[in-house]
């Protein structure tokens, strides 16, 4: 067992109501782990003979990236998740299967999340973005900061207001599949079985040459790459059986609301608890009508179901998003790779600091603690109901939303200081 495990989803019509995609993602990272939420503008590169600085590598500018919200660990430079302004969500997974995992620096899955929503207007663009970087830069790496080696492979769920892909890769070789209705999810393992709508061109014949497909029996990317026994894939126990269950038991009648409850799912080891625990999730309503906004919801803290879940639009001049954004430290050089610290540098950022004093009371199973969490709760469903408000009314206030995301953090931070305090 790999000591991780992430879930990403996407339910499309007919099985949301309302004509609207609904994209979700819980990032499951080591427990000490501080992620941020973060806001990139959209820009133009004049120069580019200037190198682009990843997490460990530097990569050719394109001339122009679109705007973009991350939800990050705070020490690297790509992105677990995120949106773009154009409606494209991306999520990625860790997976491992016959091909050797490579620990040389390359992309990080999580540079490749970045990458595909600052370059890809759609979702098929930003495929397009990832697979053909992993063919120039490859895949590569430790995924984790400290001393701990942790690296992979990476799939992904890349969504647009119109459709789904999945993208599932195995060092430079991949084979992606088109969502167009119904639900998909992915979590730690390869899940593209025969229906393969675009694949690297040499993937098959690879897989000859290692002896692992025969080249007459029909083409299966997840078992042939992988060990799995894809017949049972829907009915081994496991977290990409209990996420496809849960889609399924609400296919029809799907909100985002549906979507955050199945995030914050602990029977099902969806919301993951120890070790390596839910350490951030994020929820998107993806209207087909392009005269709605898109709206993203991060928590921005660990455990959705004692965390907020507060919505981004993207509007021009959005405020920086101060309250969900780490410090950084000088002692880290040009291209991310760290330099030593005689201890691990404290990455929290404000919000975070005041969720980890509240969690401190909210385990404690008090009344002041069952107080704070109602009022967490009372304060989402205000925002559930504002937001739906504007889907349903067609109207945005555009000097209010230029502040949306932080208003709603100080919200939140104002209910633990109110709890903390008394």
């Amino acid at each position: 067992m790999e000591p991780c495990s992430c879930d990403t989803f996407v339910a499309l019509p007919p099985a949301t109501i309302d004509n609207r995609i609904i994209f979700g993602k819980n990032s499951d990272r080591p427990c000490d782990e501080v992620q941020e939420v973060i806001y990139f503008p959209a820009a133009v590169h004049d120069n580019l003979k200037e190198h682009l600085k990843c997490t460990y590598i530097e990569i050719d500018q394109v001339p122009e990236t679109y705007a973009v919200v991350l939800s990050r660990p705070a020490w690297l430079w790509g992105a677990e998740m995120g949106a773009n302004e154009h409606g494209v969500c991306i999520g990625n997974e860790a997976v491992w299967g016959r091909e050797k995992v490579c620990d040389e620096e390359a992309l990080l899955g999580m540079d490749l999340v970045r990458l595909g929503l600052e370059r890809g207007d759609t979702a098929e663009k930003a495929l397009n973005v990832i697979v053909d970087l992993l063919e120039k830069y490859g895949q590569g790496g430790n995924c984790s900061e400290g001393r701990m080696v942790f690296s992979y492979h990476n799939s992904f769920l890349i969504a647009d207001r119109n459709e789904a892909w999945i993208l599932e890769t195995a060092g430079k070789y991949w084979a992606a599949e088109k969502v167009e209705e119904g639900v998909r999810n992915i979590s730690n393992q390869l899940s593209i079985t025969t229906k393969i709508d675009r694949e690297h061109p040499d993937m098959r014949n690879y897989a000859k040459q290692r002896g692992w497909w025969d080249g007459k029996k029909e083409f299966d990317f997840a078992a042939t790459y992988s060990y799995l026994d894809t017949a049972k894939m829907m009915i081994s126990p496991g977290r990409y059986c209990e996420g496809y269950k849960l889609l399924n038991k609400h296919k029809g009648n799907i909100t985002f609301e549906t979507m955050v409850e199945i995030l914050r799912d602990k029977p099902s080891g969806i919301n993951m608890e120890g070790e390596f625990l839910t350490t951030a999730s994020m929820v998107s309503i993806l209207p087909q009508d392009s005269k709605l906004p898109c709206i993203h919801f991060f928590t921005g803290t660990p455990d959705p179901e004692r965390s907020v879940f507060k919505p981004f639009i993207f509007v021009p001049n959005i405020s920086q998003l101060l309250n969900t954004s780490s410090p950084t430290f000088e002692l880290e050089d040009s291209v991310g790779k760290k330099l030593q610290f005689n201890s691990k540098p404290d990455r929290r950022h404000p919000l975070y600091q005041k969720h980890q004093q509240a969690l401190e009371i909210l385990d404690n199973k008090t009344e002041k603690g069952k107080t704070m969490l109602d009022n967490m709760r009372k304060l989402e469903k205000e925002l559930f109901k504002e937001m739906e408000s504007i889907l349903q009314n067609k109207h945005l206030q555009v000097d209010k939303i230029v502040n949306l995301f932080h208003q709603c953090t100080e919200d939140e931070i104002r209910i633990y200081k109110s709890n903390v305090s008394s």
